[in-house]
């Protein structure tokens, strides 16, 4: 099974990129996508058609912000809008899908700015979500948590880690976040396959940066331990153009 992850950056640009064109081609069984920035009735006939795929749409209610989807093969067993808390729900920011072998959250984690009350909502955000997949995971259950985490964990994850060290998304508070993850025995599935650097998901439009490879590694696929024994590859897939992100695909034995 082989599923794919991208902050697509606005799901209707990106859709005249060649978005579904791209999901033909690598025909994952899961597609998940972040950032849509679309309620389901501003989407043309080109998103919306089928495409081999059962689609699932949590939007913000805010319109041209946030918001994910889930594109499945095969029809979910359950689908869950949100996390069940309203300030998050608003947002547009989880999607939970049942399947056979494992529960999947496609979840755009938010972004802490600059601003003291967005860096308390986002590690807000990473503090509920925790307690909730641990719970999941005690009751029986494989998991996986996919999408735009919004930090990079490591050093070897940024281009520049000294510059950004006081930058939202490297800021040693966040990192702590994903420490408290790691301790619980949550996953990076990337870095089960690869310990190499310049292995970047994100990067800025200014300066040239994806021409020079500034980047970061933001987008990640992890999964409780068990499940991490069935894992058979990670990538990023860095050629992918369409978006400031490129898609994340992880390849399970199931």
């Amino acid at each position: 099974m082989r599923l794919f992850s991208w902050n697509v950056n606005g799901v209707r640009a990106a859709t005249k990129k060649g978005l579904f064109e791209w999901l033909e081609h690598e025909s994952p069984d899961i597609l998940c996508i972040q950032e849509t920035k679309a309620h389901v009735d501003q989407l043309g006939s080109e998103i919306l058609k089928d495409h081999g795929y059962n689609a699932y749409w949590h939007s913000g209610e805010r319109r041209g912000y946030s918001g994910v989807a889930t594109f499945c093969k095969n029809e979910p067993l359950y689908v869950q809008e949100g996390l069940g808390i309203d300030k998050y729900d608003v947002e547009g920011r989880v999607l939970l899908t049942e399947h056979d072998d494992f529960l999947l959250y496609n979840i755009y984690f938010p972004n802490g700015q600059k601003d003291d009350i967005r860096l308390k909502y986002k590690l807000d955000f990473y503090d509920d979500l925790l307690p909730m997949i641990n719970e999941q995971v005690e009751s029986g259950n494989n998991v996986i948590v996919a999408g735009d985490w919004n930090t990079a964990h490591h050093p070897i994850d940024l281009a520049r880690p000294k510059e950004n060290i006081n930058t939202s998304g490297f800021m040693p508070i966040e990192r702590e976040k994903l420490d408290e993850y790691v301790g619980d025995g949550w996953i990076d599935t990337f870095r089960l396959f690869h310990d190499e650097p310049d292995r970047y998901s994100w990067w800025s439009y200014r300066m040239g940066a994806r021409a020079r490879n500034v980047g970061w590694r933001i987008d990640y696929f992890f999964v409780n331990s068990d499940l991490a024994e069935l894992c058979k590859d990670a990538e990023i897939h860095q050629d992918v153009m369409g978006s400031d992100h490129c898609p994340v695909s992880l390849s399970l034995d199931l």
